[in-house]
């Protein structure tokens, strides 16, 4: 059973056949918006989902969005978490800069 792993004691060393993802142009892509609290503590958060492209692409829109509500907030795994019930506000920002939903 052939596994595909790689031991390396080089610090620099990165796979050379890692694929870069690049991010989509806003037009091009369909962001989900909605209100969650299932497993927050009862808090509610608005969570964006379905943004295809890199990590730091991700933070920057993060950052707007965060900036737009005034609150704070969180973006890993292709997924933006904005604090509070800001679910108008978030599609406003998002339309505005391009995005579909």
């Amino acid at each position: 059973m052939d596994l595909d792993i790689v031991f390396s004691t080089n610090p620099d060393w990165k796979p050379e056949d890692e694929p870069e993802v690049i991010t989509l142009a806003p037009e091009k892509q369909k962001l989900r918006v909605r209100m969650e609290r299932k497993g927050r503590g009862g808090k509610q958060v608005t969570l964006v989902t379905g943004f295809v492209g890199n990590n730091d692409d991700l933070a920057d829109l993060a950052k707007t969005l965060k900036t737009g509500c005034g609150v704070g907030g969180s973006a890993k795994d292709g997924e933006i978490i904005i604090q509070g019930d800001h679910v108008q506000r978030v599609k406003e920002i998002l339309s505005k800069i391009g995005y579909r939903m």
